[in-house]
């Protein structure tokens, strides 16, 4: 099937973009609940878990099923689960927390295991929701199909844990992988065939510190591999980008014709 365009928002500011994104995820949850009665989101680091607490404020938790809703992680560093560092503890503190999630729904990386364990376990858990049907298979591949997938864009131009020129941006056979980055800092990822199944992928661009790989990314220019955001590209699913104005500089300073602010739309 013919890859589908990317589509581009940008906003004035970061609130902007949390508002705007809190409206997609719900707009996209409305739309796979009414589908197939459920809807699968897979969070990730960054500011992901805070720019979601949107969702537990007014109008937003009033209008969720929640009860509907399987949260997923698109990566983990491999640390205890209460440790500052853990992505599924930063989500519980400032989302998960504040919602009315089933807690059997919340499926996060088994803390207390090695890497290779976690990864082989994780993955063993994501196949088990392909089983009950609370995970869609792809009609192009046999990986997951997530109903969404919110990701952030890190200032080395690298999603989840998908490091620039590192070797797991070449697995193909593995859902879930072990990465080690610096030969110390262990975490579990996603693997690009995953994040290309997808129904839905949306990659969060913020801050200047992200402007240069943002306009390495936006442009095309560099080595794929040197800024792995490029090799997002779902093979039958929608991939938006969500960038505020600081993130964006480089890029409309650049290539003011050819972006449009989400503010004029």
């Amino acid at each position: 099937m013919e890859k589908i365009k990317p589509e581009l928002r940008i906003f004035e500011s970061s609130e902007e973009l949390s508002s705007n994104l809190a409206d997609y995820v719900l707009q996209v949850a409305e739309s796979a609940v009414k589908e197939r009665g459920s809807f699968s989101l897979v969070l990730s680091g960054g500011d992901i878990p805070i720019r979601l607490g949107k969702l537990s404020k007014a109008p937003y938790v009033r209008l969720v099923e929640w009860s509907k809703w399987h949260v997923f992680w698109a990566e983990e560093n491999v640390v205890p689960k209460r440790h500052p560092d853990s992505y599924y503890w930063q989500a519980k503190q400032w989302f998960i927390s504040k919602v009315p999630l089933l807690p059997a729904h919340v499926n996060p990386v088994s803390p207390g295991l090695s890497g290779e364990s976690a990864a082989n376990s994780y993955e063993f858990a994501i196949r088990q929701q392909l089983k009950s049907r609370t995970v869609q298979v792809s009609r192009s591949t046999d990986c997951p199909r997530f109903d969404l997938i919110l990701l952030s864009l890190g200032s080395g131009g690298h999603v989840a844990s998908l490091y620039p020129n590192h070797p797991v941006l070449e697995e193909e056979s593995q859902w879930v992988a072990c990465v080690s980055k610096d030969g110390s800092c262990e975490s579990v990822t996603l693997t690009l065939p995953v994040i290309n199944a997808a129904a839905n992928v949306t990659i969060v661009a913020s801050g200047l510190d992200t402007a240069r790989p943002f306009m390495d990314t936006m442009v095309g220019r560099k080595p794929i591999r040197s800024h792995p955001a490029q090799m997002v590209l779902p093979r039958d699913g929608n991939l938006v980008w969500f960038a505020d104005a600081s993130a964006a500089s480089l890029f409309l300073r650049a290539n003011e014709p050819d972006a449009t602010s989400a503010t004029d739309s």
